[in-house]
């Protein structure tokens, strides 16, 4: 039980570090431009800033004094305080939590692979011609020929259904396996960037029943992977003052790898605490 002093300087704290962590994001927005790299996370992931500004307590945590919330979906009242309903959560939510569930459960039971070095965002612009690149505005560090003779003296092993089917189609044969999104129980594992970049999604599918305190975690490493995954990618990013880690070469790899397994590692004790919301509301669930 939170009084409503308490729960208030959470929230407001809350507010205030997810203001700094969208701040740039929301400012170019205001001036219609855009970024390749940090804007990934509010257009691949679909929620605006906004929606991480507000602060839930997650499950079993009864708020005093806030009865405004008895009108939020995903809450309701307890007579003395307002609490996250899991048990209407669970029930409607049934479907994601399960599939959420599995796929924290298999990557947390496999160990981290790391040697794919992110040739994945490679395999994206494979024998691409300049207007399907999807970050056009951004030249390919090695050109053309350059970042295809990488593809092709490399082995491709990709997991991540969602980085794979951007792959282009000439680059789809050479990846090792070609997974499908039922897969992705059996085949995601925590080294993948991909990977632990959707902590953040499934902290976002579970709102409100995940702590406000755990989303931001899981949005603030989305938002260190994917400077890597922009960094060790083929597109030259030094006019956003980015050093590019050069995965062509031996050291390129060995700096990667060693980024994979600091990721994982920050991941690792996020996705068990997923783990463990799901394990909570789905024994809420009727047999």
């Amino acid at each position: 039980m939170l009084a409503s002093a308490d729960w208030q300087r959470r929230a407001e704290a809350h507010a205030a570090r997810a203001d700094a962590l969208t701040a740039a994001v929301r400012e170019r927005r205001e001036r219609g431009e855009t970024h390749a790299v940090e804007d990934f996370l509010h257009t691949y992931y679909a929620w605006a800033p906004g929606r991480l500004r507000r602060w839930h307590p997650g499950l079993g945590v009864e708020l005093r004094g806030a009865e405004e919330r008895v009108g939020w979906a995903g809450y309701r009242s307890t007579g003395g305080g307002v609490v996250v309903d899991g048990t209407a959560f669970a029930a409607r939510r049934s479907a994601t939590l399960r599939q959420t569930r599995d796929v924290l459960a298999g990557t947390l039971a496999r160990p981290a692979q790391l040697g794919c070095f992110g040739l994945h965002e490679w395999a994206m612009v494979y024998r691409s011609r300049p207007e399907e690149i999807r970050h056009s505005r951004l030249p390919l560090r090695l050109g053309s020929a350059g970042t295809d003779a990488v593809v092709e003296g490399h082995r491709i092993r990709c997991s991540h259904f969602d980085a794979f089917r951007f792959f282009t189609p000439e680059a789809e044969p050479r990846n090792e396996v070609h997974p499908t999104r039922e897969q992705a129980p059996r085949l995601e594992q925590p080294g993948c960037l991909h990977a632990t970049m959707d902590c953040y999604r499934w902290a976002m599918k579970l709102s409100p029943a995940v702590a406000g305190e755990t989303l931001l975690d899981c949005y603030e490493l989305a938002r260190d992977v994917r400077v890597l995954d922009m960094r060790a990618s083929p597109y030259d990013v030094s006019s956003y003052g980015l050093e590019p880690v050069r995965i062509e070469t031996p050291e390129g790899k060995t700096t990667y790898a060693a980024a994979q397994r600091a990721f994982a590692a920050r991941a690792e004790p996020l996705r068990r605490t997923l783990l463990a919301v799901c394990d909570e509301l789905l024994a809420l669930i009727p047999a």
